[in-house]
């Protein structure tokens, strides 16, 4: 749910877009021109604007200059009629987030909006660099007392203010994107666009359109000129996670964006002058993939300027009461429950864990602590019987302890009824339908909210919720 400010001087279209984003769940302020709109954001607070290009006054272009000289970090997505996207490349150099044409399916522009309003959290939302942490809304810290943690600390101090490349190694969960975040807001590019792109969550075959966009005509369905994520962030940072697992071929065009500035558009014949800042992840092991041929020898040289490696938990383990604390008070202002304390036997349980997962696996447990923590102080004894089924070396403890829980009757009682290959079919539709069900009940049956929690697209979600007749 977000604080929507809609532009558009078609007022039939005004109206039934409005009224579809507040049957979405969001607050929206409705603006019929660039005039209005400018009068209205500093009241309305938008969490991200959708704006007409062509109207009447000010224009969409000049709507969106004038708006970003108040405020670069709410996101703004154009809407267009016109196939001609030289105006929609304009509109990304000024720092626009996307822009879709008219007229364009509702799931396509509510998955968009998806996006832009967690780039736009992203943006916004705080990166502390305190040792023991800080709560407050949309506050994010990097714990931790550790020689280890005030060497990532100064490393940032030094790093973030120049324009230079960084390379984030470490294990999955030890807290890269939260650096990562860190160096952008202690960066002179600050104010200007921060996208994060999980190169291993796009497919190879899409990956090089999406991070360098196509031209009409490239490939079939290429029916526009579409601009990639590195064009969007015109003047600010991209954040390149697991760069590790890049293809060779999108490999190359990284190079040449690194060396010369420039990228080269999918089906395109002209190089493209880009201003992006880029920081990159892997938890890869990088030499071992040059040796193997998997990654260029020359690009890893390229990115192995300034590199910070993120420690694993295990290696700080000093640590871990400051990161609990700081997760109980942060999980507990999100889930609005009195944050409970921890005595001292939980706090040497959880220190003594060595948590292959790092520190995200240590906010899950922190989570599950809270849920079923009944009041009063968190106990060893909790900390044992959350950490025995997810943990436990073997399966016997796994099977004890969910043995006795509400799912495992159910699963008992699908099994039963659906004997066979074709009953676990049977049985995986029938959980995942009342999975989707229970949560669109907590959210009262919105579906970006529904979509968000369950960790689905939207398109994604929809789908299912007609395959299962929902």
């Amino acid at each position: 749910m977000g604080k929507i400010l809609l532009v558009d001087d078609d007022d039939q279209l005004r109206g039934s877009f409005k009224q579809l984003l507040e049957q979405e769940g969001h607050e929206v302020r409705a603006a019929a021109s660039g005039e209005a709109a400018l009068l209205l954001v500093d009241e309305a607070m938008p969490d991200a604007v959708i704006m007409d290009m062509r109207m009447p006054g000010l224009d969409g272009l000049a709507t969106l200059r004038l708006l970003r000289e108040r405020e670069r970090r709410f996101p703004v997505i154009i809407m267009t009629a016109y196939s001609t996207t030289d105006a929609a490349i304009e509109a990304t150099k000024l720092g626009a987030f996307d822009y879709i044409l008219k007229p364009f399916e509702i799931p396509d522009i509510l998955a968009l909006l998806d996006r832009a309003l967690e780039a736009g959290r992203v943006m916004r939302a705080e990166v502390r660099l305190a040792p023991a942490g800080a709560g407050g809304e949309h506050v994010e810290a990097l714990v931790g007392v550790s020689r280890a943690m005030h060497e990532i600390y100064k490393a940032i101090g030094r790093a973030a203010p120049t324009d230079a490349l960084v390379l984030l190694r470490g294990e999955s969960g030890t807290g890269k994107e939260l650096v990562a975040r860190a160096l952008y807001q202690h960066s002179v590019r600050s104010t200007q666009p921060f996208l994060i792109i999980n190169c291993v969550a796009i497919p190879d075959t899409l990956l090089e359109s999406e991070l360098f966009g196509y031209e009409r005509g490239a490939f079939t369905g290429a029916s526009s000129r579409r601009i990639g994520k590195i064009e969007q962030a015109e003047g600010g940072t991209v954040f390149l996670d697991e760069i590790g697992d890049i293809p060779l071929n999108v490999q190359a065009k990284l190079l040449r964006l690194l060396q010369e500035k420039q990228i080269e558009r999918l089906g395109g014949r002209e190089p493209v002058k880009v201003n992006v800042r880029i920081i990159a992840a892997t938890n890869r092991d990088l030499e071992a993939a040059v040796s193997a041929g998997r990654f260029r020898d020359d690009l890893y040289y390229r990115l192995n300027v300034v590199t910070l490696r993120l420690p694993p938990l295990r290696e700080r383990k000093e640590d871990t009461p400051h990161l609990v604390r700081h997760f109980i008070r942060r999980l507990a202002e999100e889930m609005e429950i009195p944050a409970p304390a921890i005595n001292a036997e939980a706090l040497e349980r959880l220190s003594a864990y060595d948590w292959p997962g790092n520190v995200r696996e240590l906010a899950n447990l922190t989570q599950k602590l809270l849920i079923f923590n009944q009041g009063g102080p968190i106990t060893g004894a909790e900390v044992s019987a959350a950490l025995t089924p997810a943990h436990a070396a073997g399966g016997e403890a796994v099977v004890q302890d969910i043995g006795q829980s509400p799912l495992t009757v159910y699963v008992s009682r699908m099994l039963r009824r659906h004997p066979g290959e074709k009953g676990f079919d049977n049985l995986m539709d029938e959980m995942g339908a009342a999975i989707i069900r229970e949560a669109l009940d907590l959210y009262s049956g919105n579906r970006s909210q529904t979509a968000r929690m369950l960790g689905l697209s939207r398109p994604t979600l929809l789908a299912k919720i007609e395959k299962y007749g929902l």
